[in-house]
């Protein structure tokens, strides 16, 4: 009797614990994220994970529009000085801790000044930040700063409970607690991150799915193939090459947005002992690496016309570009006599670069072009969150990394090559960009904006502490069995709507 009775516990236990009717979505991603706390990320499958699991207090929409998220409104002061957010009431983090202006001001003290954080860049404008109001909070900057919007938009403007992040510190990624729609249940490194629904969401009747899972698989074929068999509802960054194969698949649904991020390679100009090598020294050789490459022919070939080549942070279709520094052809005498100008003959140099096969592939092609100026380039492999540690610690010469782009400008250029900026990882310091680019902040006028950048550009385009390559689109491709994904420039899977039929 005893026996039984366990039995028919255990197994009413198993049902609440698996919902027969459960709807499960599996989501392919090219990379595995780093850490899982929005202070210390900085990887795009990251930002992928935090669509679902942390809540921003703006969001974006796919025309680049800010909207409410956890803020319902928002207004500047005459100034430019003072940024007024209204907040959602009635609002939960996943502990139960309540959402109110003391968890926001808990929140942008935590990314301002945890030594862990790369946030602090990003609100480097904001002196303080209060609660003026239980459901009103009140920026008070040094100076304008017309990007904030865009920064509250994005990482530091994700909410995580004040609770779970006193209490662990460095470690909440471990276990994060975000106000999403759906919350964590576990992690394995390289093999997935599992989500499911938070049944208080203040949202949640925009929310069908019970249970998410990202698996990360760098291999695009076998991605793919994992979607073609059903083991994956749906895949981000499919290869441009196989395009074809998806809108050829009548099982598969085929989704794309061009992007505002970019593609570079990092030179380790000054970051610790590594940057004592001649490309890292010399911004002629920086120079000639850059002008022994066909952007054109690199990018069609890998992105079979997907992409565009580029030379700058903005994509030549964005009216940020500036169309007086055009993408270079390739000129491989010029290349050569750069070289032999500063005083070489043959450089060997260690470029590290993801294990894809995307990136893989670009940097095969781009390893043969320098060849023939007297780049002797040998290619080290790593896992991608590998790679990001290696930049910031400055252990690499020179390294291929993506950015996935912002929707103001600055955050695609201002935290790569700002003096001590969290994303400068080749250690770039130049006054006069440091100059232009606050200055860019500050301004609400376009014009004014637009002349800082291309003034910042005409130096960067000189010293090349990143060599830019290109701009990529965003490809999806999914179950037909799905519905309501709605593809955006920031490459991000928004699951609000999305629905999974069996």
């Amino acid at each position: 009797m005893k026996i039984a009775k366990f039995l028919t516990s255990l197994a009413a236990g198993a049902l609440i614990a698996l919902p027969a009717f459960a709807v499960e979505l599996k989501i392919g991603l090219q990379d595995d994220a780093d850490v899982l706390d929005p202070a210390q990320s900085r990887t795009f499958v990251g930002r992928i994970v935090y669509t679902a699991l942390c809540d921003k207090l703006v969001d974006v929409t796919p025309d680049l529009q800010f909207v409410p998220q956890l803020a319902t409104s928002w207004k500047w002061s005459a100034d430019g000085k003072q940024l007024i957010m209204e907040l959602r009431q009635g609002v939960k983090f996943q502990d139960e801790t309540p959402f109110n202006a003391q968890a926001v001001v808990d929140n942008i003290q935590r990314y301002q000044t945890m030594p862990e954080s790369r946030r602090k860049s990003e609100l480097s404008s904001v002196a303080k930040v209060e609660a003026s109001g239980e459901y009103e909070v009140t920026f008070t900057l040094k100076a304008p700063d017309v990007t904030l919007l865009a920064q509250l938009s994005d990482r530091s403007g994700m909410m995580v409970s004040p609770t779970a992040a006193k209490a662990t510190g460095a470690k909440f990624g471990d276990h994060p607690v975000c106000s999403g729609p759906f919350k964590f249940v576990e992690r394995v490194q390289q093999d997935r991150i599992v989500l499911e629904k938070f049944q208080d969401y203040w949202n949640k009747n925009t929310i069908f799915i019970d249970k998410v899972t990202y698996l990360p698989i760098p291999d695009t074929t076998v991605r793919l193939a994992n979607l073609r068999s059903g083991d994956l509802d749906m895949i981000e960054r499919v290869a441009a090459s196989d395009v074809g194969t998806v809108k050829g698949d009548p099982n598969l649904v085929y989704a794309d947005a061009i992007g505002t991020g970019w593609l570079g390679v990092y030179a380790n100009v000054g970051n610790g002992a590594r940057a004592d090598n001649p490309l890292g020294k010399y911004k002629r050789l920086r120079q000639a690496f850059s002008l022994a490459i066909d952007r054109e022919a690199a990018m069609q070939i890998v992105f079979d016309g997907t992409g565009l080549a580029g030379n700058q942070p903005f994509a030549p279709n964005s009216p940020w570009y500036d169309k007086d520094i055009p993408v270079p052809a390739r000129d491989i005498d010029k290349a050569k006599a750069l070289v032999k100008a500063a005083g070489f003959d043959r450089i060997p140099v260690e470029l590290a670069v993801a294990n894809n096969p995307v990136s893989m592939q670009m940097m095969q092609i781009i390893q043969s072009m320098v060849a023939e100026a007297g780049f002797d380039v040998t290619l080290k492999t790593t896992e991608f969150a590998t790679l990001l540690d290696a930049q910031s610690s400055g252990n690499y010469q020179l390294s291929r990394s993506d950015w996935s782009g912002r929707s103001d400008p600055d955050g695609n250029i201002q935290q790569f090559v700002t003096t001590g900026a969290g994303l400068n990882d080749s250690k770039y310091t130049n006054p006069e960009v440091d100059k232009l680019l606050l200055e860019a902040r500050q301004s609400q006028d376009t014009a004014v904006r637009k002349q800082k950048y291309d003034a910042a550009e005409a130096i960067l385009n000189e010293d090349l502490p990143i060599i830019f390559l290109g701009h990529q689109a965003w490809i999806w491709a999914y179950n037909k069995k799905v519905t309501g994904f709605a593809p955006a420039p920031d490459g991000m899977i928004r699951l609000a709507g999305v629905k999974k039929s069996n």
